[in-house]
């Protein structure tokens, strides 16, 4: 027989279902996540009447709920239910994160987190924001200096205490145009430096989790416990408790009579309201075996291999690379600096594709090097894009120079490539193939790239690409225009060959462009866009450092 309070409970989650039915149309799909939820974790019901679905992302998804404080008034707060299969000490860390630096200095805060069983929801004030793709065209330089000055704040903040956010992009750091505030979200990705002072990132770090080993709390001979990874092949408790006993499904069977209802109804839904771009993201399962992959082969292609010299054993491997034309995209080859030892081939082999756009055999016998490379395409630094083993807080300050790019040229999202080799590509488009790769040698990596791309200026990129300046007078190069980037300039659909190319970057008149200040944009805003797209990781400005720039002089009181 129910108890009571299982029936109060279920009373309170038919009585919000309901009211939900009657005050919102929301979609089905949006719907049955939403029963969903009440029906894992129960309690929530008792506090929250939970709204909308208003994000999705590849580790969680957040809903919009209300709730009747002691005053008497009603508040807004953010739900953020975690995947079920997240690691327990990955939750935890997060959750810390939250506690330890949240609540200031444009970093969200925590105010509750609910647990039952596997199923975790952090609770969070709900902050009004708006979604950048959509106000990147109409913002004013002003607000675009005000924007970035805030969200290196937020980075000063969570650096100071050790903190890599390692997913630094527009959809995290929330922004109120009206209210003028501003909030950094989502530490599911965070990772720690050496001398992090937030104790669980240390042990989110370390090797039995780094390697893929679950952990488990025990107690030693002296009663104190400790984190020991679990036996290879051994599930983790915490996760698959659930899977012992039929009766602890984690998805009830009214969930799953309507698995082939929701795929069918559910839309791709990003974190926040924008554009999901973790579709071609690497936080599937499993997608760290392939990408590492430099060249890869459908089934059917056959690719001729010819041994060079018999003497030496060199190998060199034939692709349809080589018979690129000129106007294709560059080719890219990371080799590593470090050369190890060949795995599936014999140890006496010797590369013969180094300073070519080839990939050799022996290259692709090669244990594959485990770096991190978590975040969003198009943010990535380029030491993430060739799995530099040494990173620090600076891939979090590229990833604001990307922000700050976009911001002014009008262009969002920027770079938005569907692996890593075409990302770096895109750098090289605007930073140079020269430079990217005198970067690369830098922190112990070695990129060829099979063309010459030059350096652009980054005023005059931003300003063709917002419709300040005519895409023909030849400020930008040839290799620009004619490249695939997603930034380029466009020909007009249907327009004659030769008739000039537009910019389609505004759509602003030169009267609106000129009141919104993007005629007086001053040279100290690109001289520090190019230290935060500093392509070295070692001399890339720092979050402190930015906050002392010049383009910042007259909000000194704000720093501190």
């Amino acid at each position: 027989m129910e108890t009571a309070p299982n029936v109060t409970l279920q009373r309170n989650i038919q009585k919000n279902v309901e009211t939900n039915k009657c005050k919102n149309k929301i979609p089905r799909d949006v719907e049955m996540d939403i029963e969903y939820l009440y029906e894992v974790i129960p309690q929530l019901s008792q506090i929250f009447r939970i709204i909308d679905k208003i994000g999705e992302g590849t580790f969680s998804s957040v809903y919009l709920a209300e709730a009747q404080m002691t005053d008497g008034l009603t508040r807004k707060f953010a739900l953020k239910h975690l995947i079920p299969t997240s690691h327990p000490m990955r939750i935890a860390a997060e959750l810390q994160c939250l506690t330890v630096v949240g609540g200031t200095e444009n970093v969200m805060g925590v105010t509750y987190c609910f647990r039952k069983e596997h199923h975790v929801v952090i609770v969070m004030p709900y902050m009004e924001h708006q979604a950048i793709v959509d106000i990147v065209g109409s913002l004013t330089f002003e607000e675009v200096r005000h924007y970035i000055f805030h969200l290196l704040k937020a980075l000063r903040h969570i650096h100071k205490f050790g903190i890599i956010h390692r997913d630094i992009k527009p959809t995290n750091f929330l922004f109120n145009r009206q209210t003028k505030e501003y909030a950094l979200v989502d530490f599911g990705l965070a990772q720690g430096t050496p001398d992090t002072q937030i104790e669980l990132l240390k042990v989110v770090k370390s090797k039995s989790y780094k390697g893929g080993g679950a952990l488990r709390m025990v107690e030693d001979s002296l009663g104190k416990q400790k984190l020991v990874p679990l036996p290879p092949n051994t599930r983790n408790p915490a996760v698959h408790s659930s899977t012992k006993a039929p009766v602890k499904r984690s998805c009830p069977p009214s969930h799953i009579k309507h698995t082939k209802e929701l795929l069918a109804l559910k839309a791709s839904r990003s974190v926040f309201g924008e554009r999901n771009l973790n579709s071609t993201n690497s936080h599937k399962p499993g997608s760290e075996k392939v990408e590492g992959q430099m060249l890869k082969q459908d089934k059917d292609e056959v690719v001729p291999r010819k041994i060079v010299s018999t003497k030496r054993r060199l190998v060199s491997v034939k692709t349809a690379l080589n018979d690129q034309k000129q106007k294709d995209p560059p080719v890219i080859s990371t080799p590593s600096a470090q050369k190890p030892k060949p795995s599936a081939v014999s140890q006496s082999l010797t590369c013969s594709c180094h300073m070519t756009d080839r990939v050799c055999n022996v290259c692709l016998s090669r244990k594959q090097q485990v770096a991190p490379r978590a975040g969003t395409p198009g943010f990535r630094a380029p030491e993430v894009l060739t799995k530099c083993p040494n990173q620090g807080t600076a891939i979090d300050m590229w990833s604001a120079g990307v922000i700050l790019l976009s911001l002014l040229s009008g262009r969002y999202p920027f770079f938005k490539a569907s692996d890593d080799l075409i990302a770096l590509a895109q750098i090289m488009t605007i930073r140079g193939s020269k430079e990217t790769s005198e970067a690369a040698n830098k922190f112990g990596k070695s990129i060829v790239c099979s063309q010459e791309l030059p350096r652009l200026d980054l005023r005059i990129l931003c300003e063709t690409l917002r419709g300040l300046r005519s895409c023909d007078d030849g400020s930008l190069p040839a290799e620009f225009l004619a490249s695939h980037h997603p930034g380029d300039v466009k020909r007009d659909v249907g327009s004659p060959a030769n008739k000039p190319m537009s910019c389609s970057g505004s759509l602003k008149s030169s009267a609106e462009l000129q009141e919104m200040g993007w005629y007086n944009v001053p040279d100290e805003v690109y001289d520090l866009l190019d230290k935060l797209l500093d392509l070295n990781p070692a001399t890339r400005i720092t979050a402190s450092m930015a906050l002392q720039h010049p383009l910042f002089k007259d909000m000194t009181d704000l720093v501190m």
